[in-house]
């Protein structure tokens, strides 16, 4: 059965501040309850909340503004993560969230794991884009670089993209086969070209004046 709770923050997909929603019970209790985004939505804790509204909205107001000035300085931050991989550039294990919470603080950047949007783990080499949710209302863009080497990560930060052992020997192949075929055409063209040419030159009997015959 569906349990009403009053929103004490914006809540992505539910609602703003202030709201009182119906959310399943599962979700109350084990997220918005204990991380205090929101309260059973009583008699009493709405009558609490009213009270309380413009402290809550002071708060959240100067706490946006904090989360604002640390995404304007990480809004171009990247971070890197060496790991091991295939040809088929598949990660021998994956990347989470906790891995590049991890990752930035070793670069001098306070993330939490609740604040990075990962809806699955990554698998694959390359540059991910990763979104990080400062705050309700804030959320910043930063690059997570899985390589495999310092030198192929300076290669993905400046933009540069893996090809698959498998997908190069294709596309190599595909490449060769053109210039085959454009050869081929050029061989026949000017094989064309040459009887062309010889079907056109006069035999002697021809070049000679009809009075000489």
């Amino acid at each position: 059965m569906p349990m009403n709770v009053i929103l004490l923050e914006r809540v992505p997909k539910l609602g703003q501040m202030g709201d009182v929603v119906k959310v399943k019970p599962g979700f109350a209790r084990n997220f918005l309850l204990p991380q205090k985004k929101a309260l059973r939505a009583t008699k009493d804790n709405i009558t609490y909340f009213e009270s309380q509204r413009k402290t809550l909205e002071a708060q959240n107001l100067e706490r946006r503004g904090e989360a604002e000035a640390v995404g304007a300085k990480i809004k171009d931050f990247k971070v890197t993560l060496i790991r091991q991989a295939s040809e088929a550039l598949q990660l021998y294990g994956s990347v989470t969230s906790r891995d590049i919470a991890d990752a930035a603080g070793a670069e001098g950047v306070k993330l939490q794991r609740s604040q990075i949007e990962l809806d699955k783990p990554i698998k694959t080499l390359g540059a991910h884009k990763i979104k990080v949710h400062l705050h309700p209302e804030v959320t910043v863009e930063i690059v997570a670089i899985i390589a495999r080497s310092p030198d192929e990560a300076e290669f993905l930060g400046k933009g540069g993209t893996l090809v698959a052992e498998t997908e190069r020997a294709a596309m190599e192949a595909a490449e060769a086969a053109q210039r085959a075929a454009e050869q081929a055409a050029a061989l026949f063209e000017a094989k064309a070209a040459a009887e062309g040419e010889a079907a056109e030159v006069p035999t002697e009997a021809e070049e000679a004046p009809a009075d000489q015959k």
